[in-house]
């Protein structure tokens, strides 16, 4: 019997490979999709506080997401990895604050101020792939589980309907998101 470990190991392989075959053009038509669905949500047009990721490879670009959160006014975080597997969330004015992180990802410079868990209305968790009961499969670090276990406000997925799978292997630790988009689906 394969553990859990190992069977999200496996499927985040096939999800990767999967997202990977995806042409450009496709994943670029996606990305405005999900950009728009996810702009249109009430409780994003609520929020004044939201938690973004900076999508990198294949994952969604949330470059045009924090655009229109910054120019209607909304205070736009950008995760920034500590020690330990763990990370806390910081106040980006601009794409240009962030730097090179951890594994190579853009996130907050030194210099943004850190904002409090419990101040943030809203927040994006990336995923390589989601299942139609809003779980997740993450990259394999635990951030964002450690990071959001507690967490109070509203939770979003983004995830093209290519990566949208009946379910997806569980443990203990894991929680659904709130709401899971597609290009053609709200969960």
């Amino acid at each position: 019997m394969q553990s859990c470990t190992g069977a999200k190991d496996i499927l985040r392989s096939r999800m990767r490979a999967a997202a990977a075959a995806l042409t450009p053009e496709a994943r670029r038509a996606g990305d405005r999709v999900l950009a728009d669905r996810l702009l249109a949500l009430p409780e994003l047009k609520g929020a004044e506080t939201v938690l973004l990721f900076c999508g990198v490879g294949t994952e969604p670009d949330t470059r045009p997401i924090a655009e229109a959160l910054w120019a209607a006014g909304k205070q736009v975080l950008f995760p920034k990895c500590l020690p330990h597997r763990r990370m806390e969330a910081r106040a980006v004015r601009g794409m240009e604050e962030l730097v090179p992180g951890v594994f190579g990802i853009p996130e907050p410079g030194g210099d943004c101020p850190a904002v409090e868990r419990g101040k943030i209305d809203m927040v994006l968790v990336p995923a390589v792939c989601y299942d139609r009961s809003r779980f997740r499969l993450g990259q394999g670090g635990g951030y964002y589980d450690r990071y959001l276990s507690g967490y109070g406000g509203a939770t979003v997925g983004l995830c093209r309907d290519a990566l949208l799978l009946e379910r997806v292997p569980r443990e203990r630790h894991d929680l659904p998101v709130e709401r899971v988009l597609t290009e053609s689906l709200c969960l």
